[in-house]
């Protein structure tokens, strides 16, 4: 087994109005929010997978499922906390996280550096060691016609 692994974790939600918008382990300010079992933030479920892909695990929904009620509402920080543990545990850091979003509004240029703020005290890496990017679909499919998010995170960890 190499000291070095990949993973790569994607997440998707539908947009609602009147509901609260979190991402990146922030509240963002906007009109419509992510629904979801838990606070919808796609950025840090997507990261979540990448992190439990890299080390061999089960994905996100296989350690907090959907129809447990107590993740119902919760914070995603605390499931990106608990997925740092995880990986810990079986001697793993991580060495760098790279992420894409991808939503047609609100821009998210100005909430970034906050983002990235907030994911490495949780992860306890530098933020350096963590890019965040954001893009529209140019109008197209659901991301485009304003239905829905997604994000994708791309993880490198290492054996310590």
């Amino acid at each position: 087994m190499s000291n070095f692994r990949i993973g790569f974790g994607f997440d998707v939600h539908r947009l609602k109005h009147g509901i609260p918008f979190f991402l990146g382990g922030i509240k963002i300010s906007s009109d419509f929010g992510a629904e979801g079992h838990s606070d919808a933030d796609v950025l840090i479920h997507a990261i979540c997978d990448a992190l439990l892909g890299a080390a061999g695990l089960k994905d996100i929904g296989y350690y907090f499922p959907n129809t447990d009620p107590k993740y119902k509402g919760i914070d995603s920080k605390k499931l990106l906390s608990e997925v740092l543990d995880k990986i810990k545990s079986l001697g793993y850091s991580i060495g760098n996280i790279d992420s894409t979003i991808t939503l047609e509004h609100p821009k998210l240029m100005a909430y970034i550096d906050q983002m990235k703020d907030v994911l490495s005290k949780v992860l306890n890496i530098d933020t350096d060691q963590i890019s965040i990017k954001a893009t529209t679909n140019e109008k197209l499919g659901y991301v485009g016609r304003g239905e829905g998010i997604n994000a994708q995170a791309v993880v490198l960890i290492f054996k310590n």
